[in-house]
């Protein structure tokens, strides 16, 4: 896979408060899951004014809401830093992320509609596509929609609000896991296997294809992290 580029262009950013605050996260966010600033790394105020053009204050407050949602820890004597996880971390949230998915995957095969069965297909499709591209940020986005699309098939929004509290650190992990080299073909096949059986109303083999795919994604991460 091509080196990973910069998830987003430095730059000014709008001149309104509130969406400048807002555009400030989401491009700090994907930077952040696109390893762009790598786990560990200082996130210094006067830096990210100087990249995005902003004022302290929105930084600060950006920086508070990535703190919220556990992609920046506030070390002291040190100030931000991009959250580093260790391996037990990653393997408690593996372990909570495989339930969930397993749970949506076998509710989907249950409930979803015709409409949401095709929609569902087309969303393994366009991970096939930005898989293609070599693109970290295009594939962990390509991801988040086919989760979007089983998601809303289940039909079960407790499982989505669950999951959405975990989305973060969830996605730093999932693109730990993108990254290394040769998994993202066994990726597709995971994904292209759990489609397959949820589309096909089997619940009980849609869950463990959904287990299968985080337990391996697991290994593979906890490798990257050296553990």
């Amino acid at each position: 896979m091509p080196a990973t580029q910069p998830a987003v262009a430095p730059g000014n950013l709008a001149r309104v408060a509130a969406p400048l605050r807002q555009e400030l996260i989401a491009q700090l966010r994907a930077a952040i899951l696109a390893f762009d600033y790598e786990p560990g790394e200082r996130l210094v105020e006067r830096a990210l004014c100087d990249r995005y053009g902003v004022s302290r204050t929105v930084v600060r407050e950006a920086l508070r809401q990535l703190e919220a949602e556990g992609l920046v820890t506030i070390v002291a004597n040190r100030g931000p830093i991009v959250t580093v996880l260790t391996p037990e971390d990653a393997v408690a949230l593996f372990e909570v992320r495989a339930e969930l998915e397993a749970l949506a995957a076998g509710m989907f095969a249950e409930r979803a509609t015709d409409i949401e069965r095709s929609e569902l297909t087309a969303a393994v499709d366009a991970v096939e596509t930005a898989f293609q591209t070599g693109e970290l940020q295009q594939a962990l986005e390509a991801k988040d929609n086919f989760y979007s699309k089983l998601l809303a098939g289940a039909h079960n929004p407790v499982i989505g609000q669950l999951l959405t509290g975990l989305h973060a650190r969830v996605q730093l992990l999932r693109g730990l896991s993108l990254r290394s080299s040769g998994r993202q073909p066994d990726t597709l096949k995971e994904v292209r296997d759990i489609c397959r059986f949820a589309v096909g109303g089997n619940g009980e083999q849609a869950a463990e294809a959904a287990r299968y795919h985080v337990r391996q994604a697991q290994q593979v991460a906890l490798k990257a992290m050296g553990s």
